[in-house]
């Protein structure tokens, strides 16, 4: 998983509804709901520090926390946050509850290694990264950091599919029906215009002499 596992503490809330959050958030906390393996949803108020900091540390929808509300300890995952749109503070966050069994989908980044070994971006080519990150089904409680893409013996023209990348067990990509394209090696854009400007130059030039002639 991204990051260590980490606890939170929250107290339950008796009433839900946008005054009951409106008043969570007054006294400093941020309303949030824990819901999921079969049981009923549960409205908590966490600590707007703690829940600030995980959020804007990264990671966060894919770490499982342990949430202790009024003593009794709850393992979610994080699903969803909402922040304000001006001032970029959380104003709410679903969990969902972990059972033993629970599978969760999930979007893991994508890291390229061995750059340095890729013929095709040594004679100048352009890594071009069709996925940043991925969205994979997997067990809640083996959510990987993230997926790794080894560069090494790739040229230019070449397409990396997810099907080329070794996952670990039970990790399954979301989109199941075609072997999507993670990353390409293209042509370096940059030395295009220069030959195409080449060409051009070259042409006037060669039928000058053409026109003299005549």
């Amino acid at each position: 998983m991204s990051h260590d596992a980490y606890e939170l503490k929250a107290e339950a809330r008796e009433q839900v509804g946008k005054g009951s959050a409106r008043a969570v958030r007054r006294n400093g906390k941020v309303p949030a709901v824990i819901y999921g393996d079969k049981q009923p949803p549960l409205a908590i108020a966490l600590t707007y520090k703690d829940i600030y900091y995980k959020i804007h540390g990264g990671g966060f929808l894919t770490t499982i926390a342990t949430i202790d509300v009024d003593g009794k300890k709850i393992q979610v995952l994080p699903k969803d946050f909402q922040l304000d749109p001006v001032k970029d503070f959380p104003v709410h966050v679903d969990f969902l509850r972990i059972g033993k069994d629970t599978q969760v989908n999930v979007d893991v980044p994508v890291h390229f290694i061995n750059e340095d070994k890729s013929p095709g971006i040594k004679r100048g080519g352009v890594l071009n990264i069709v996925r940043h990150d991925v969205e994979f089904h997997c067990p809640a409680n083996a959510i990987p950091e993230f997926i790794t893409v080894d560069l090494t013996g790739t040229d230019i023209g070449d397409s990396i599919h997810i099907s080329a990348i070794t996952l670990p067990a039970g990790v399954k990509p979301v989109i199941s029906d075609r072997d999507f394209t993670i990353a390409t090696i293209a042509g370096s854009s940059a030395m295009k215009p220069e030959a195409e400007e080449t060409v051009e130059v070259a042409e006037p030039e060669a039928a000058a002499p053409t026109a003299e002639e005549k």
